[in-house]
């Protein structure tokens, strides 16, 4: 049977990446996105729906959308991610929760969703992209991001609990700087010298890959040496 998994913020980068892969890797995808448009190299596996993490009702309808099109769900990736350069005493509580809705309550609402269809899979996976900048606060201007980061850090372990004797496994993925719009727009670090988004695809795709036996609660990958955690 194949396997389905759903992918947020699938429009571009990492999302669109890993979508790319999964389907090379005889995965059937549904990719969320905000306008949704078939990609290229879309195939009768690849569906598209609008999926906006900031809209609590879209999480629910695109696992509804998902169950209805493939019949099952074997894998969720919360992708989607919004970036404020504001430290914790410039952001306002706006910003703050703008964040904490695209990386933690919508990833919450979508596993919560799928949970039956992720339990009755017998391998069901979870992933959350998080960040390196949920294991540490690296600046003042990244402290809003961390918030929401190590939230997203702590939503992963938590589902990874409680779905263990169900076969559920979730992974927190931390990256640092992937070669994406969001990365070129905070950064002046080398593009060519970031993490390619496909490289991360490939990582994400053994993971959903490995069995039960060979569960990995954390997964930090990066394009330099840390200077501390």
């Amino acid at each position: 049977m194949t396997r389905v998994a759903m992918i947020s913020g699938a429009s571009r980068g990492i999302g669109a990446a890993l979508g790319r892969r999964l389907v090379q890797d005889g995965w059937a995808v549904s990719l969320g996105m905000r306008q949704p448009v078939l990609p290229d190299w879309a195939t009768d596996a690849v569906h598209v729906q609008a999926h906006d993490a900031s809209d609590p009702a879209s999480d629910a309808a695109w696992v509804r959308a998902v169950a209805d099109r493939f019949g099952r769900i074997d894998a969720v990736v919360a992708n989607a991610g919004v970036m404020t350069p504001k430290s914790v005493i410039e952001a306002s509580d706006d910003d703050i929760r703008a964040m904490m809705d695209v990386h933690v309550m919508s990833p919450r609402r979508l596993a919560q969703a799928a949970w039956p269809l992720l339990r009755a899979s017998g391998r069901g996976r979870v992933v959350i992209l998080a960040s390196l900048s949920g294991k540490r606060v690296k600046s003042a201007k990244a402290g809003s991001y961390s918030l929401s980061k190590f939230a997203a850090v702590a939503l992963a372990h938590g589902l990874r609990h409680e779905g263990f004797a169900d076969g559920i496994r979730a992974t927190a993925v931390c990256p640092g700087f992937v070669a994406t719009d969001m990365a070129r727009s905070i950064t002046d670090f080398p593009v060519d010298r970031m993490t390619d988004p496909q490289d991360l695809a490939r990582i994400i795709a053994l993971l959903l890959d490995l069995p039960n036996e060979a569960s990995v609660a954390e997964f930090a990958v990066n394009c330099q040496l840390e200077e501390s955690f």
